[in-house]
């Protein structure tokens, strides 16, 4: 019998009806206990099952875009009151790309909780003024990895059978059309549809009954959308029949659609200019050279890049490029620019000839070229008249050079910085001699003294040398390139990250790390050290994912920085997601070690120990020097049955000089060996393992927290 206002149900009084569906009535009432009002639910008889579990779904969900439950009664369920309107279209792009992320933020929750809603509709998400509330979750389906349990006889028909339809039939999947068992991939497939309908403003799939609808989302594809390429990719792929053809995890629907967003606020946005500078191609004889045209290269970036207005992509991702054979308008999507400088330089003895062209992507126009036939002592002459002619071109103002430099400490600048790149032990420690050779000759050369610095920090960093040995030199180099030039951006990063592994000082890190992150622009480099040695020890994950996101806008092919990116969502517990942000970066680059290494972890904390085997046995392979792919090794190997094998790998690492305390208690941890992983973790302290910072936010210490050993190291680090 329906209630009306006045009435009571429990200590709740009747305001009004909300609205009523197949599962029951829904009021809103008073709590006057907490002086609040609320929405209450109350379950038609024939559904207390399903209403059942709709209060255990979203009794076991927190998150602010799905509505909370507050209480439960016998026959009724009280959650939140939410002021909105259900969800309609068409919307603006950007309105709706906004929205979707939203939802789909909702949606991942709920299926970390292994949780399916079944029943995503515009009908179940209410707009309101902070955002959007999912709601009904009455046909949710819970189970322990979130696929449907195989059919079952004596089962109610509340819970999918084969050959029982339940849903929505204009936002059903095709699995849920035909009867068949669904998983969260049939959630995906749902918000395809929305989407659809947010932008178009009508529905996917029609038809003159219900039975007509799931036909055709069985057998036929919606009409072409009117919306950006990047977009309609994302939601044909939602809407793929086979849900193995579809995106595999509501995550990876979030990051495409939040690069969609991005693209398409570009594109909405008036465009800021942006340049990408090629490397310069060596045709001098000696191929040795090739340091010299990089260097011209990325000094004429660096320039560009002190430009106000102007978007300029950083090193890593312009270089990306080299010897590829590719179109221009190619490249320029790919990163994201309207302009590309590109170039040749060809060096005799001491002459040198450079051309340059500054090329219109959109339609390959030359806005300019020039070509200088000069002495090598003009250098720096020609890079500032390449520079005063690009800003011209695009009508900027840049800046004159303010210091003169001597040419043959810059060239072995040059030749550091290029062997510095590498990152290999050999690579590192020619850079240490070139870096040193240009000091021998211009003891005042800032940039030199940094390149020291940075070295000597990586050395550390990589494991290649311990902290406690070049942490000293690695402040001295930084000290004195600030003394030079207190703005060097790498020189305060190297200063706060020495302040983190090596001395736990976090307010002197956080001091270091807040000059040149106030400055403009900020290196992505620099954003990544940020995030990497101060946000993510602190446990700041949604701030370090978004220094890295900004890194990668300036650098989008930049590596390391898409490390930093999966180590944030490992350490915030999203392995799914951290694994298949991996395997997306590793297109990129797949021999890149350090992500090889980074996947490891995550695919143990996800269950996946054979990938997990594979993905460390990369890591070594690529980088034999860096023993922590070998315990990562060793401990997947132990969750993957073979113990003995990963015995055999941690006896070996153990009786090794110099090997990583952090990877053997790393692998104590995973083996369950307690005392032999505070032994191990004190040895990490003593050796000043940079990865000690992070055993607040692994997780594979998580069991051994509240042990009193681990607190008192906590507070060792000032983390506790």
């Amino acid at each position: 019998m329906p209630l009306s206002p006045g009435d009571k149900l429990g200590p709740y009084e009747i305001l009004a009806p909300i609205g009523a569906g197949g599962m029951g009535e829904v009021y809103r009432a008073h709590d006057p206990r907490l002086n609040r009002d609320v929405a209450i639910k109350i379950s038609a008889a024939q559904f207390s099952e399903r209403f059942e579990r709709e209060a255990r779904a979203i009794a076991a969900l927190n998150h602010p875009y799905i509505c909370q439950v507050y209480d439960v009664g016998p026959n009724y369920l009280v959650m939140e009151f939410i002021e909105g309107t259900p969800l309609h279209g068409p919307l603006p792009p950007d309105q709706a790309l906004r929205y979707a992320v939203q939802v789909c933020e909702a949606l991942e929750a709920a299926h970390k909780k292994n949780i399916t809603h079944r029943d995503l509709k515009p009908a179940n998400i209410l707009v309101t003024a902070s955002g959007i509330k999912l709601l009904d979750f009455g046909l949710a389906l819970l189970s322990r990895d979130g696929r449907e349990p195989a059919a079952d006889a004596t089962a109610t028909i509340g819970m999918t059978q084969a050959g029982t339809i339940l849903g929505t039939a204009a936002y059903m999947s095709p699995e849920q059309a035909e009867g068949k068992p669904a998983d969260a991939r049939s959630d995906i497939f749902s918000f395809g549809l929305v989407l659809y309908e947010m932008l178009s403003g009508r529905r996917a799939f029609a038809g003159d009954s219900a039975i007509a609808i799931m036909a055709a989302i069985v057998r036929d594809e919606p009409a072409p959308l009117d919306a950006p390429s990047k977009l309609s990719a994302l939601i044909t792929r939602c809407l793929r029949k086979s849900p193995a053809e579809r995106f595999q995890t509501i995550g990876e629907v979030r990051a495409a659609l939040e690069q969609a967003a991005e693209q398409a606020a570009t594109k909405q946005a008036e465009k800021l200019p942006s340049i990408a500078v090629l490397p310069f191609v060596n045709m001098s004889a000696d191929k040795e050279n090739e340091y010299f045209s990089d260097g011209l290269a990325e000094e004429i970036l660096n320039l560009l890049a002190k430009i106000p207005g102007l978007k300029v992509i950083a090193r890593t991702s312009s270089f990306a490029f080299r010897g590829k054979d590719q179109d221009i308008r190619k490249i320029a999507e790919t990163l994201g620019v309207s302009n590309v400088l590109e170039g040749s330089v060809r060096r005799s003895g001491n002459r040198i000839r450079v051309t340059a062209q500054l090329i219109h992507a959109a339609d390959g126009a030359h806005l300019w070229s020039e070509r200088y036939d000069r002495d090598m002592t003009d250098v720096f002459a020609i890079q500032d008249e390449i520079g005063q002619a690009i800003s011209e071109a695009l009508k900027l103002r840049l800046a004159p050079r303010t210091k003169a430099v001597n040419v043959e400490a810059y060239q072995n600048y040059l030749k550091g910085h290029y062997y510095y790149l590498r990152l290999t032990p050999e690579s590192l420690a020619k850079a240490k001699e070139f870096f040193g050779q240009a000091l021998a000759i211009d003891p005042n050369y800032a940039p030199a003294h940094s390149g020291l610095a940075v070295s000597y920090y990586v050395l550390a960093t990589l494991g290649i040398k311990p902290i406690g040995e070049v942490a000293p030199w690695a402040k001295s180099a930084a000290e004195k390139a600030l003394a030079i030039d207190p703005a060097n951006a790498d020189a305060h990063s190297v200063l706060g990250v020495i302040a983190a592994i090596s001395d736990y000082d976090w307010k002197l890190a956080e001091t270091h790390f807040r000059k040149p992150m106030a400055a403009a622009p900020v290196p992505p480099l620099v954003r990544f050290r940020y995030a990497s040695y101060y946000l993510l020890p602190l446990g700041r994950f949604a701030d370090a994912i978004e220094q890295n996101r900004l890194a990668l806008e300036a650098d989008p092919l930049s590596m390391i920085v898409h490390v930093g990116m999966a180590l944030s969502m490992y350490y915030a517990r999203q392995y799914r997601e951290c694994i298949d942000y991996a395997h997306r970066a590793m297109e990129i680059d797949t021999n890149y070690y350090l992500m090889w290494l980074t996947m490891g972890p995550p695919q143990l904390g996800a269950g996946f120990a054979q990938e997990a085997v594979t993905s460390s046995k990369r890591a070594v392979e690529l980088a034999p020097w860096y023993d922590l792919g070998a315990w990562f090794l060793a401990a997947a190997y132990h969750q993957a049955g073979e113990r003995e094998l990963g015995q055999e790998w941690a006896h070996k690492l153990a009786g090794s000089d110099g090997h990583s305390y952090f990877g053997a208690a790393f692998y104590y941890a995973a083996t369950g060996e307690v005392d032999a992983m505070f032994e191990a973790l004190d040895g990490a302290y003593r050796q000043r393992d940079r990865l000690l910072i992070d055993i607040k936010n692994t997780p594979v210490f998580d069991p051994y927290r509240a042990d009193p050993r681990f607190q008192a190291l906590l507070a060792k680090v000032n983390l506790a």
